[in-house]
């Protein structure tokens, strides 16, 4: 079965589409890194994720979406939006936005 996970931090929405399918459902279990103390919720298919094997099928899923919030620390988390097919895992960065330089003086 082909799933697609997003893992997306908490507080923030989401840079890039949700999973395909016509409702998403997020996932009882969140991922917690404990060097920042941030969550990772979960969101997946309603129709996949109602399924009775399912947690099973995810399990390859949820380990390499764990591995690349751990790994998320050489970007100092600026990345907020996982997702993952169970092989590979696509970081979502929200778009830097540049500010224009301080004046010297306030008037």
């Amino acid at each position: 079965m082909h799933h697609i996970i997003a893992a997306i931090k908490s507080g923030t929405d989401p840079v890039a589409p949700l999973p395909p399918g016509a409702f998403t459902r997020q996932l009882d279990e969140a991922i917690y890194c404990p060097k920042c103390s941030v969550y990772y919720l979960l969101h997946a298919d309603y129709e996949a994720s109602v399924n009775r094997f399912f947690e099973q099928e995810t399990r390859r899923h949820l380990s390499i979406l764990k591995k690349a919030v751990m790994m998320g620390h050489e970007l100092d988390h600026r990345v907020t939006h996982f997702e993952t097919n169970g092989v590979t895992v696509v970081r979502h960065v929200p778009e830097k936005i540049e500010l224009p330089p301080m004046p010297r003086r306030v008037m």
